[in-house]
């Protein structure tokens, strides 16, 4: 987490962009054997919005986590907005 923070750039290896989605962000996390993914989006320029987090046992990212993202993603904007 420290990274994304600090780094101006972070490295791919911690943090992509996810394709067909509605623009979420993937960060990758690894404790001992244990990895993690945590989804999100950004809010302008500088803040990441982290969304939703999960324990990765498969290459694949699951849709439900996709879209469990992406309408926490609305709902953040929604409620923005007002």
């Amino acid at each position: 987490m420290n990274l994304l923070e600090e780094l101006e750039i972070v490295p791919k290896q911690y943090f992509k962009k996810m394709t067909n989605t509605d623009d979420l962000w993937e960060v990758r996390v690894k404790t001992g054997s244990n990895i993690f993914r945590l989804l999100g989006f950004f809010d302008g320029a500088k803040i990441v919005i982290l969304s939703h987090a999960f324990q990765k046992k498969t290459q694949k990212t699951p849709r439900q986590a996709i879209k469990l993202a992406e309408a926490r993603k609305k709902d953040y904007f929604g409620r923005k907005k007002k």
